[in-house]
């Protein structure tokens, strides 16, 4: 016979331990806030490239000539009045430098192009600044490539830089010779024109710092109070209406105590995840809350199983009390419990490891919600289980009524 785990004898030091990290996450949370994301406030999200100006691009045609990058190629667009509307493809696999391109830009009727610093780099990676007009016109237009030979600047010392806008938040994005990074600025609601001037702020800063045509603006978005008010609003009512539906659910299936257990579980990781977005001062965002639906769903799962292995084992086997009934069941689901929280770490891990920003959070999310699932399945659930159906273990259908 397979041997029985007492976990019923941790209950006890489990709820003290957790109430603990609870309690120190609301106290950071009271003391230094969380680190609420762009999502949830308003303010303008900019992300920016470090890179310079390689090839000049003018057009003296009667035609419109729109320029399109992507990560494959370069491409001119030819419409309008009298003109055969045509695309001029230029892949960076037929053009490798920036003098074969530009040598194929210059066959293009009306199209001057010239190189503005070294012909023989690497052509992979030209973009445009999305600030900028992609049409061509006597005026120059710009195609720029970043430097992936040298890190320009670091996160911090671009933080540094942006300092005198206020509320800044930087973030690196890709590698570090990469050179890109994403730049957020809070609105205080006090500016009818924050994202105009906000734009205009970091543009003089980057101009400064770097050159006029030096740096490029890859996206930018604007998130309004209404918007960000909306969306906290939102996410609450989600984790709200999950937890009640779950609470219904499991009522309907066994009694109002188990329900109340299971739901008790779930509040404890959600609440655990928040701990640690507190100790850490990880960015939240929409992904973050996704992260704790997941884990709502997760860790539920993991409670009806014990639940309704308890269910089973008092109608087959006779036990003394509602905690040894416990160990059995929790004993008995505790191989199955391992390999599926395991095997799901080893995905959020990959995550983890490989991925950067949101996704990268995310992944920490998960790891910290499995871990805190997988234990309060057993410990969490199994605690308030016990105290509940103390006095009346016989009305689960143990066949030893008499005992308890």
């Amino acid at each position: 016979m397979k041997k029985t785990v007492h976990f019923s004898k941790g209950f006890l030091a489990s709820v003290i331990i957790s109430s603990l990290i609870i309690i120190s996450g609301i106290v950071i949370t009271c003391v230094k806030g969380l680190n609420f994301g762009l999502d949830f406030k308003p303010g303008l999200v900019e992300e920016i490239k470090i890179a310079p100006a390689e090839i000049s691009v003018t057009y003296s045609g009667s035609a419109n000539v729109s320029v399109q990058t992507s990560s494959s190629a370069v491409s001119f667009v030819v419409s309008g009045i009298g003109a055969e509307k045509t695309t001029h493809e230029f892949l960076f696999i037929d053009y490798p430098t920036v003098a074969d391109m530009v040598a194929a830009f210059n066959k293009v009727s009306d199209v001057k192009a010239s190189v503005l610093n070294d012909g023989t780099k690497n052509s992979e990676g030209l973009l445009l600044d999305t600030q900028s007009s992609s049409l061509l016109s006597k005026t120059p237009l710009y195609l720029h490539l970043v430097d992936k030979s040298s890190v320009v600047i670091t996160t911090d010392e671009m933080r540094e830089l942006l300092s005198e806008l206020g509320d800044v938040r930087v973030k690196e994005i890709g590698t570090k010779t990469d050179d890109n990074f994403q730049i957020r600025v809070g609105d205080d609601g006090t500016d009818p024109e924050v994202s105009k001037n906000i734009q205009s702020s970091i543009a003089k800063v980057m101009n400064d710092k770097f050159g006029e045509n030096n740096w490029v603006v890859v996206k930018t978005d604007f998130i309004g109070s209404n918007f960000s008010g909306k969306l906290v609003r939102s996410s609450i009512f989600l984790v709200v209406a999950s937890l009640l539906l779950i609470w219904i659910y499991v009522t309907i299936r066994f009694k109002w105590d188990f329900a109340f257990a299971s739901v008790l579980g779930i509040v404890h990781d959600a609440l655990i995840i928040i701990t640690f977005l507190a100790w850490t001062q990880m960015e939240i965002d929409s992904l973050t809350i996704a992260a704790i639906l997941t884990i709502v769903g997760y860790s539920i799962n993991n409670t009806v199983v014990v639940l309704d292995r308890v269910r089973e084992n008092s109608k087959l086997i006779t036990v003394s009390s509602i905690k040894e009934m416990l160990d059995i069941s929790q004993t008995e689901m505790l191989t199955r419990f391992v390999i599926t929280t395991v095997t799901t770490m080893l995905a959020a891990l990959s995550l983890l490891i490989f991925t950067s920003g949101s996704m990268r959070n995310f992944a920490a999310c998960l790891m910290v919600g499995l871990a805190s699932g997988f234990y309060s399945s057993i410990f969490i659930a199994g605690s308030l289980i016990s105290v509940t159906r103390k006095k009346n273990f016989a009305s689960l259908g143990n066949k030893d009524q008499n005992k308890n």
